[in-house]
């Protein structure tokens, strides 16, 4: 079985590219589930004795990023779950059940410090979307809010690459959006599926750069910003 490539060796969008379809005005940058349960070390993740690193050196580009964005006049939005018993999805609970997990479903809980954004969150007029699974338009009015904004064009970032960052990207493709994923500003807690997920995404649906040239796309002077 051939080994999974570097992730700079992952192809990437073209700086001159990014300039051309990142305009500021129709562009939004979506930071996905930076909550206390995914990332933080008090969180049900880190208290397992996962490796929270990899999301942390992602929550720092998201966080450059965001900066950007708000300079850039980049409508910013964030997403995060928020889950409640009485909207648990019974296949999820039967997916964990039959895995002989049961209970592991129940994350991110309401009124629970797990389902806090941690060191990120929305400021005024920013997007703050809660769902109840991993595709941000699943139930939500993220789509309208966008549509509402004249946004076409979406960059993703946050976690966890091949779960809640894949479905959200593969469901804005699918309701017209343009697509970019960050690659760096995106993580997963096995390294492999990170990078098995951006190349199944670049694939098919989304295109791939890095947090570097989107923050010369939006530098002053370029031709999104002129």
């Amino acid at each position: 079985m051939p080994s999974l490539p570097a992730a700079t060796a992952l192809p990437h969008a073209s700086e001159p590219l990014l300039k051309d379809i990142l305009v500021p005005s129709r562009t939004a940058l979506l930071l996905i589930d930076v909550q206390v349960d995914f990332v933080s070390p008090d969180g049900v993740i880190g208290q397992a004795g996962v490796d929270l690193a990899p999301a942390h050196r992602a929550m720092d580009q998201m966080e450059r990023l965001r900066n950007a964005a708000r300079s850039a006049g980049v409508l910013v939005g964030f997403l995060k779950v928020v889950t409640r018993e009485e909207t648990d999805s019974s296949a999820l609970k039967n997916l964990y059940a039959r895995r002989g997990q049961p209970g592991q479903h129940a994350i991110c809980r309401a009124d629970q410090p797990g389902s806090d954004y941690y060191r990120l969150s929305p400021d005024a007029g920013e997007l703050d979307v809660s769902k109840v699974l991993f595709d941000g338009f699943h139930e939500t009015d993220l789509e309208q809010q966008l549509r509402a904004r004249g946004i076409d064009t979406v960059l993703v970032t946050g976690v966890t690459t091949d779960c809640c960052v894949d479905q959200t990207a593969r469901a804005a493709f699918h309701r017209d959006f343009n697509v970019i994923v960050v690659s760096d500003a995106c993580a997963a807690y096995d390294e492999a599926l990170h990078i098995a997920g951006l190349m199944a995404l670049e694939k098919n649906c989304a295109l791939l750069a890095d947090t570097a040239s989107i923050l010369a796309a939006w530098a002053p002077g370029t031709a999104g910003n002129a």
